[in-house]
């Protein structure tokens, strides 16, 4: 279990992924300095008009109208100029957010992609989901508003802060003493805001994880009257999750009762002070344009401090979620293709299985000392009991394992020195059962390879006797299945993954599991002269339960927890009468 990334670090490195739009990010923070220095004047241009305008007695009416006059307008140009400056900011900023969140999206994904099938053993769907879906959105609000706006607040705040200086230095240093009780206050709510993150999504994952197991396991569930047992596990996890939610709010709500009290506070602080130089020292020490300005920066000033302990808010809730999508692209790959991969080194050669030990989980040997090889154009059959390791042996040599110890190999070269996608690519696989995608039968057979015509399609499914069910669909080729290829029997879609198989023509080798272990025996025949084109020339792997596949097998393994016990023909295996022989009598009846 690798460790979480540290927390100094995740800002970093979702930084990084807005390097490639950093021209487009300083256009945004140019565009945010000018927005600031136009709307931060505002107040100014009040203090001007009250005591320049109203309160200058000293001038003439006429020149006191006109001096109105051009300050009302500059105020209104600058206003004008700078709110659709600020909204030409906001437009820019999240295009550069949904781009950096694209990109991370993707990159997560591919990470899925490239990792090992023993890794997807031990991660559950709906948290691989959760990673996916949730923690990318909670970033996303934090990446698309957070980032160039806590940037934009903080510009705001440093020039609110400069003119307050500027038209009261007196006024400040009040306003300066109740800065830090309050952001004590802040910081104190965003250490609870983020664990109570952590909760949610560690308990939304845990109930994501639970649904998709209950909605693909409903079957059973209601074939065995579990609905009550797993409604009280699904209402236990979604209390708990309830429960950190709730957490979340009531520290989350802190944040602007804090912030308004504050302001208040501070108002009414500004306004005994100003009050007291005004009224006691004249226009010394404070103008009344200069108080009511300072009132107005007030003002301004809590809107970005509120607005970035919102942001600090939603920077908690990201980082909670960035620990967890990194922790997943931290994750070392297990099987990584060599610095020096075989890339088109032809498969129709000798596999070699030389003294192979496999566990999947430590040392709980699934496979103990094997050894066997298969010719070109051999037909293998391998059979044994649930658990005796049959399965497992083509995994090894697609590697979506790797063995512990000896080495399985292929014209001499070992499988771990293939590239992955390369050896994998000219492998073709039929499984027990079938998997069909949500999308037309033309898609399900051609996987959208985009070299394959109307034609290959149709010629692999003529080939394995899907060609005739396929056309007595409404829309044939054009119809749409839905997810898992339900409306299909099994036999159907047996068939159909074989024409999938066929039309993607694998080089030499050919690997078969179990096949037709849950094909209706009317539709055996059809199945079993499709296999039979599908080995014809191919050196095929045959995990089987139909005798009339064991039988025709060139070499047929005997496997017994995880053993080879025994090997030969039909024939040779049959006249020792030992543990094949019972498995065949079994598979009779």
């Amino acid at each position: 279990m690798n460790a979480p990334p540290k927390k100094r670090g995740l800002a970093g490195r979702l930084l990084r992924y807005a390097m490639p739009y950093w021209k487009a990010l300083l256009v945004s923070l140019g565009l945010i300095l000018v927005v600031s220095a136009s709307i931060n004047y505002l107040p100014v241009l009040i203090k001007q008009l009250i005591d320049q305008c109203l309160l200058d007695s000293s001038t003439s009416a006429e020149l006191r109208l006109d001096r109105l006059g051009r300050i009302g307008l500059l105020y209104l140009s600058i206003a004008v100029v700078g709110y659709s400056l600020r909204y030409v900011q906001g437009i820019l900023t999240a295009w550069i957010g949904q781009r950096i969140i694209y990109d991370l999206r993707g990159a997560v994904f591919k990470k899925a992609l490239r990792m090992q099938q023993a890794w997807f053993d031990r991660m559950p769907v709906g948290t691989l989901m959760t990673r996916v879906t949730s923690d990318i959105e909670r970033l996303e609000n934090f990446v698309t508003e957070g980032v160039v706006g806590t940037v934009a607040d903080l510009f705001m705040l440093l020039g609110i802060m400069s003119y307050m200086i500027v038209i009261s230095p007196h006024l400040f240093g009040v306003l300066f003493l109740l800065l830090p009780p309050l952001f004590a206050l802040l910081v104190l709510v965003n250490r609870r805001l983020r664990s109570a993150n952590r909760k949610i999504r560690k308990r939304q994952s845990l109930l994501n994880a639970l649904l998709q197991e209950d909605l693909t396991g409903m079957t059973t569930i209601q074939l065995f009257n579990r609905e009550t047992h797993a409604r009280q596990q699904f209402d236990e996890r979604s209390t708990s999750l309830r429960s950190a939610h709730y957490e979340e709010v009531r520290w989350f709500s802190a944040y602007f009762p804090v912030i308004e009290t504050g302001q208040a506070l501070s108002i009414a602080i500004i306004l005994g002070a100003g009050g007291f130089w005004l009224l006691g020292r004249g226009d010394a020490v404070l103008t009344l344009g200069a108080l009511i300005a300072f009132l107005a920066y007030i003002r301004d000033f809590f809107r970005p401090l509120g607005s970035l302990s919102d942001k600090a808010g939603a920077f908690q809730v990201a980082m909670a979620s960035a620990e967890r999508i990194f922790e997943l692209m931290d994750t070392p790959e297990l099987l990584p293709d060599p610095e020096q991969a075989e890339l088109g080194k032809p498969l129709n050669d000798t596999i070699a299985f030389e003294d192979v030990w496999f566990a999947y989980d430590n040392e709980n040997w699934v496979i103990k000392e094997l050894s066997f090889s298969v010719e070109p154009g051999q037909a293998l059959a391998v059979v044994g009991a649930t658990g005796a390791g049959k399965s497992t042996i083509v995994n090894l040599i697609g590697r979506f394992y790797d063995v512990q110890r000896g080495r399985v190999s292929i014209g001499g070269t070992d499988v771990r020195d293939f590239n992955k996608a390369d050896l994998r690519g000219r492998i073709g696989y039929v499984f027990q059962e079938p998997f069909l995608f949500a999308g037309t039968i033309a898609d399900n057979i051609s996987l959208l390879n985009p070299d394959l015509t109307r034609d290959d399609l149709i010629r692999a499914a003529q080939a394995v006797n899907a060609h005739p069910f396929i056309s007595a669909l409404p829309y044939g080729y054009d119809t749409i299945l839905n997810e898992r290829g339900e409306g299909l029997s099994l036999g159907q879609k047996q068939l159909m993954v074989m024409a999938r198989t066929l039309a993607q023509d694998p080089e030499l080798l050919f690997v078969l599991d179990e096949a037709t272990a849950s094909v209706d025996t009317a539709t055996e025949q059809l199945v079993q002269d499709a296999l039979s084109k599908l080995m014809h020339n191919r050196t095929s792997i045959v995990i089987a339960h139909r005798l009339s596949t064991i039988r025709n097998a060139d070499c047929i393994l005997v496997m017994r927890h995880g053993e080879l016990v025994d090997a030969g023909t039909h024939g040779e295996l049959m006249a020792r009468d030992g543990y094949y022989r019972h498995l065949y009598e079994l598979l009779k009846h």
